[in-house]
């Protein structure tokens, strides 16, 4: 479809007649009334000399009289550029139906903690996390995703996409400590629930991965999820951790064992509760299955179609066009002299 960007520049259109008439109504001072005081010369036979040199008055030429239309086409031109003509392309983005997924992922440091183990060898919380949220989000075809990080205060790393692959990339370069040592647990599910709000009402879920810890931040995270409740924000909770007294974790390049990484997990499923969510272990292999079904079991935000209009600018064909015009007009250098007449000089 073909538009102009700027389409009230046409008000030039008309400015070289306004200016031609100006120049008529205020004449040059060189073209007024000769003073009183001039001495004029007469010849004595001046009939018989205006007779000798009489001839009829040329016509005008067809370079005379194809100059001003050239002049007045190559004004339009400008103006045509000016007036920034564009085409426009629809461009149309269709989303299919599907769940509003953001994912809350602690990277504090107790996720160093080496409290899992992968066939006998001794893994960190954040490996086994990233092992189980990739599968998760690989799973979700037709979901928006998006992926939130906190430790000593949360970012949201990547906003809802469709784009899962690139959410997993992403999810696999976070290492613990990326956000801070701390963990604004509260933090966290108040920047989810804020992102999520802004998106339709039925199908808004954050699944928290976390230890339940919260030693930083403004949000209690029990006050925090009172408000995700209030947005319609189902929050289903993985919990990442063990609840033994000793726990060993990688510093200084050595293990040592400390009694403050055990996991919160009543804080944990009272976020789940308060939110009509549910919790899991991730040492629960049927966790993500039931994550997923209960998911698949709410309300889908239905498929949203965009058009819009997508412009490319044509202001460089007329402008083309008026410079070969520029050029033409000097084939005819005598047509400006016979076309710019002063008034009253015939």
């Amino acid at each position: 479809m073909f538009d102009f960007g700027w389409p009230w520049m046409a008000v030039l259109l008309p400015l070289p007649l306004f200016a031609r008439w100006y120049w008529r109504r205020h004449p040059a001072p060189d073209d007024e009334d000769q003073t009183p005081d001039q001495v004029t010369l007469v010849h004595p036979y001046l009939e018989r000399l205006r007779a000798t040199f009489k001839t009829r008055a040329p016509g005008r030429s067809l370079r005379s009289r194809l100059f001003p239309v050239l002049l007045w086409t190559l004004w339009a031109l400008l103006v045509v550029v000016l007036m920034r003509p564009q085409w426009l392309e629809p461009h149309t983005e269709i989303q299919t139906a599907g769940h509003d997924l953001m994912l809350a992922v602690d990277t504090s440091h107790s996720m160093e903690a080496l409290d899992f183990s992968v066939q006998g060898r001794q893994v960190t919380r954040m490996q086994v996390v990233k092992g189980v949220m990739s599968r998760f989000v690989e799973g979700r075809k037709d979901d928006r995703v998006g992926l939130i990080i906190f430790g000593s205060q949360a970012f949201v790393l990547s906003p809802l996409t469709s784009d899962r692959f690139a959410v997993r990339q992403l999810l696999e370069e976070v290492i613990p400590g990326l956000a801070g040592q701390g963990t604004a647990l509260g933090d966290a599910i108040a920047l989810g629930a804020k992102k999520l709000r802004e998106r339709p009402e039925g199908s808004r879920v954050m699944v928290l991965i976390a230890d339940g810890d919260n030693s930083a931040g403004l949000f209690p995270p029990l006050e925090a999820a009172r408000i995700a409740a209030r947005f319609g924000v189902r929050i289903y909770v993985i919990g990442v951790g063990s609840t033994q007294k000793s726990i060993p974790i990688y510093e200084d390049g050595t293990i040592k064992y400390r009694d403050d990484l055990t996991m919160d997990e009543e804080t944990l499923k009272s976020i789940a509760r308060i939110t009509r969510g549910a919790y899991f272990r991730a040492t629960d292999t049927r966790a993500l299955e039931e994550i997923s079904r209960r998911i698949d079991e709410l309300e889908k935000t239905q498929a949203e179609t965009r058009t819009a209009l997508i412009p490319s600018p044509l202001y460089q064909w007329p402008l083309l066009a008026a410079m070969l015009l520029l050029l033409l007009l000097g084939l005819f250098p005598e047509g400006h002299k016979r076309f710019v007449t002063r008034p009253g000089r015939g």
